[in-house]
């Protein structure tokens, strides 16, 4: 497909015009059918695809996280893998099943097509077009027939239910256990592993839709001296007392995390460099209000970055590790970036 940048304004008025056509066009049709311009981040969805997922018409966000949100959690990395293959030319086609979330709270299975019809000079996508349809019938269909194949005893059926059981208690246990190998054992926050992964994925997922990530790196000035001389029940109070205050300043879709010692990093989706900025500053003057321990006033240097397009999440961290450092070689209690 063509590239269709610095286009004539007549052909940006039939261009639109043409959108418009298929946006009419897709009002009529009965299955949910959906129009991503990459461009905008703007996604336009027909009444066929809010009436098979039981909303009023047009009542969501027209963005890709309208669509990230409904995906059922354990089905999501399989279906951005296919999503990813296609539209970076590793696969021809792209086609997933998966289950959706709908407005009641149940799940329902659809089959998911789309179909890049435009890229940029560059190569990237510019525009891509698709459609989704309920495969529940099917699904069920297939749970029914497999119901009817089974031969089982009563006495084996029993056993399997009986194994069910135990299994969704060592569910119930692995859960609690995982929860617990991502938080951090002294402030309840995350921890560095699970840090790790969530910038993993943010970064995916900035790189994905092209949006902004930032990352805050901080680090408690002077704090071996409060343990040295006052002992560590003392140096974890005051650990305890900077996450505190760090909370109040962390956003729903943030993530604070201890990296180590008294370092902590904090992550930004969808956050520019001045916003992260802004907000390692709120955070600086947040932690001003404790308590002096001794003779000692508690402050924090901060080193502040944005993700470049492409850098791997360790990259990211180096820098702002780096411009952390660069806080305190300026005298501490400072925000560098």
């Amino acid at each position: 497909m063509d590239d269709t940048s610095g286009m004539s304004p007549l052909k940006n008025e039939c261009s639109d015009l043409h959108t418009d056509m298929l946006h009419a066009i897709m009002e009529l049709v009965s299955d949910g059918i959906w129009d991503w311009n990459a461009n905008t981040g703007f996604v336009y969805r027909n009444p066929g695809w809010y009436e098979m997922l039981g909303y009023a018409h047009h009542s969501l966000e027209n963005n890709v996280f309208t669509w990230e949100n409904v995906i059922h959690p354990d089905d999501y990395p399989r279906v951005m893998k296919a999503f990813d293959d296609y539209i970076n030319r590793h696969t021809p086609h792209y086609q997933a099943e998966y289950r959706c979330r709908k407005k009641d709270g149940t799940w329902l299975w659809i089959e998911d097509r789309g179909y890049v019809i435009a890229r940029n000079a560059d190569g990237s996508m510019s525009r891509m077009v698709g459609a989704q349809r309920s495969i529940q019938a099917r699904k069920r269909s297939l749970e029914q027939l497999e119901r009817r194949n089974q031969s089982l005893e009563a006495l084996v059926a029993e056993r399997t239910r009986e194994l069910s059981r135990v299994n969704q208690q060592l569910q119930l246990q692995l859960d609690e256990n995982r929860s617990l190998a991502e938080r951090d054992t002294l402030t309840r926050i995350a921890n560095r592993y699970r840090l790790e992964k969530v910038l993993l994925e943010e970064c995916d997922r900035a790189q994905r839709f092209r949006l902004p990530l930032s990352l805050i790196a901080m680090d408690i000035d002077d704090f071996k001296p409060i343990n040295d001389r006052h002992g560590h029940a003392v140096g974890d109070a005051t650990l305890l007392q900077v996450v505190e205050h760090l909370e109040r300043c962390v956003g729903q879709d943030d993530l604070l995390a201890r990296w180590g010692g008294d370092e902590f990093m904090l992550i930004l989706p969808k956050s520019t460099v001045e916003t992260a900025r802004l907000l390692a500053e709120r955070v600086r003057q947040e932690i001003l209000d404790l308590p002096s321990i001794g003779e000692f006033k508690v402050t924090l240097s901060l080193g502040v970055v944005q993700r470049h397009d492409n850098e791997a999440p360790a990259t990211l961290m180096a820098r702002a590790d780096q411009a952390l450092y660069q806080s305190k070689a300026a005298g501490k209690n400072t925000v560098s970036s």
